[in-house]
């Protein structure tokens, strides 16, 4: 199979940055599907550059197979303000490096197709650019690729801006397009379910690695075991993870069957990644009984209505995730349950003893003048998280803060610091209940992976709006989505049956304008208004109690496993289990009884 781009002994740094790369060979072949991950800061960005000839090397030869097309998508560029989608998509207002003029196969159905796809199908194609949104402007940039044919698609962060179903439906359209594919991606699921190699940036070199984000995990974790490496607590993180790959939630596909037993030996003595029984105790003695309350709540974001009616519980030790396409309310929710607005009918309760921290989409102020250490202790100087208690020091640490690094000036941190630090002070706070609106931005995946493990000891309610796939699955238990028609819809089956929900209403020609909410009167249900809300809250009442009942039945399994020689045991341990399946079938009755009269469920 022959390679269609070729690295060479190639070297290349910046000044102020440093060396990034040095002697790197590599070779791609002509239908390689490439995942590159990397700290912030570590190359990755520099190394697309360098294969797309976009960026010389310092030393060294990069060399393409003759008439290469090559497409990129980098992070920033620049569309003229007077193009349409047409201009764009289809001629030559904007063109990735190696490509041609207008292509004429790409009719208009082809190109609406793919708007359609990335969450963009309520453009028209005379619509001008200049107006648009930066992540519109970058969906139409993706989408202007997406239509052309190229022997390799160089794609830089390609699922910014795209929402859970965008994320979906990019990663099957890749799976099935010709050609070689590239792509520097902090979405592990997305990394996972396009790529069959992964390359990571790592000590100026560049590792190659078989099999996704998965088998990538995998394999770098028992070559340091092998290695004998002596840096414990990312060894333990690293086998923290793969016991979560090989046993999270059966939405998860693809379970890396890549070097198992090594997988087998390195997580047989650690524990589920996280102790639901434990944390719910802890954050009801923090919490009390109520966290959010919401009767009746109305809510508009300008002309778009968000929330009509909307009766929903919160309690304690929640883990909620809130999916939903951009637009459809999913920050003016979480703005409304930090306090940041308040809503236009109905009312809104919260607990007495509720201290919410509030991560937005946007950098707050930092404090410039201070040293990242200082604008940690700033807040606090040791932090209680769960059962363990961290300095400031220590915290930042978990964040992908060396020694050297918590002296920098806040002023001097690139911007996926500054996100690190903005979570960072706020879990410094010690809040009891944590709003989070896309907390995965311009993280890289090792620190993604240093939050995941912190957020699965914190005891609390959490609340997360997120199109990342993988921290959803792995940080939250329940899913509701929000649809643009007012209502919040429970999601029992999680991403897979919010992903079926959207398609179905897409095929079904439901209209997708976010503020248009479906007839559903509480008259037809037959119930008042005053009835409804309350066959709503039991409807959340009963959702909670069957999720205890499937706890209780999880650990009465866990120890019939125990004593399976203890014949008296077993017995009584049986008897228990009948008890809880008898309860949970008696509730999930009463569930889809009360479910049939509550409209949207």
């Amino acid at each position: 199979m022959a390679n269609i781009i070729n690295l060479d002994r190639v070297s290349k740094g910046y000044g102020a940055a440093g060396q990034l790369l040095t002697d790197v060979s590599l070779g791609l072949d002509d239908d390689a599907r490439i995942g590159i991950v990397g700290l912030n800061g570590a190359g990755k960005s520099t190394l697309l550059r360098l294969l797309a000839k976009s960026e010389e090397p310092d030393s060294g030869r990069v060399t393409h197979r003759r008439d290469v097309r090559v497409a990129t998508l980098p992070q920033t560029f620049d569309l003229a303000a007077e193009a349409t989608v047409r201009d764009v998509v289809l001629g030559t207002a904007w063109l990735a490096e190696g490509m041609g003029a207008e292509h004429e196969w790409a009719g208009d159905a082809g190109v609406r197709a793919i708007l359609d796809g990335l969450g963009m199908g309520y453009l028209g194609l005379e619509t001008p650019v200049g107006p648009m949104s930066g992540g519109e402007r970058r969906r139409v940039a993706l989408a202007a690729l997406l239509v052309r044919e190229s022997d390799l698609l160089i794609l830089d962060e390609p699922t910014n801006h795209l929402d859970v179903a965008g994320v979906d439906w990019l990663a099957r359209h890749l799976v099935t397009r010709r050609g070689s594919l590239i792509v520097v991606t902090h979405d592990r699921w997305f990394l996972d379910a396009v790529c069959t190699a992964t390359w990571e940036v790592v000590d100026e070199q560049v590792h190659a690695y078989e099999g996704g984000y998965a088998a990538w995990i995998l394999t770098r974790a028992e070559r340091q075991r092998v290695a004998a490496v002596t840096e414990s607590r990312r060894q333990n993180l690293l086998r923290k993870e793969i016991a979560w790959l090989r046993r999270g939630p059966p939405a998860r596909t693809s379970k890396p069957q890549f070097r198992i037993d090594a997988a087998n030996a390195l997580i047989a003595d650690v524990p589920p990644v996280r102790d639901q029984v434990s944390l719910q105790r802890l954050a009801t003695s923090r919490l009390g009984k109520q966290v959010y309350d919401l009767e009746n709540v109305t809510l508009h974001a300008g002309p778009k209505t968000i929330l009509d009616g909307l009766t929903w519980q919160v309690g304690p030790g929640d883990r909620f995730a809130i999916l939903g396409a951009n637009g459809a309310g999913k920050t003016t929710l979480l703005r409304l349950l930090a306090g940041l607005t308040r809503p236009e009918g109905g009312r809104l309760n919260t607990g007495s003893t509720v201290r919410a921290a509030f991560l937005s989409q946007e950098l707050k102020e930092l404090p410039g003048d201070l040293r990242l250490l200082e604008a940690v202790e700033e807040v606090a100087k040791r932090v209680k998280m769960g059962d363990r208690e961290l300095s400031a020091g220590q915290l930042a640490e978990v964040f992908g803060f060396t020694d050297k690094r918590i002296w920098t000036p806040v002023s001097d941190l690139s911007g996926g610091e500054r996100r690190r630090l903005q979570l960072l002070r706020l879990l410094a706070a010690e809040p009891n209940v944590l709003l989070l609106d896309e907390p995965t931005n311009d993280l890289d995946t090792d620190t993604l992976a240093a939050l995941e493990d912190l957020l699965d000891s914190w005891p609390g309610t959490m609340i997360v709006a997120s199109h990342d796939r993988y921290l959803v699955e792995r940080v939250t238990d329940t899913a509701y989505g929000m649809f643009g028609d007012g209502r919040l819809v429970h999601l029992p089956g999680g991403i897979e049956e919010y992903l079926a929900r959207t398609a179905a209403r897409a095929g079904s020609g439901e209209p997708q304008t976010y503020g248009v909410r479906e007839e559903a009167p509480a008259a037809a249900s037959g119930l008042s208004a005053g009835e409804l809300r309350q066959a709503r809250k039991d409807l959340a009442r009963l959702e909670r109690q069957l999720a205890k009942l499937e706890e209780r039945s999880a650990k009465i399994n866990e120890k019939l496993a125990e004593h399976g020689s203890d014949y008296d045991k077993i017995m009584e341990l049986d008897a228990q289990l009948k008890a809880v399946q008898q309860e949970r079938a008696d509730v999930e009755e009463a569930w889809l009884e009360l479910a049939e009269q509550v409209p949207g469920n």
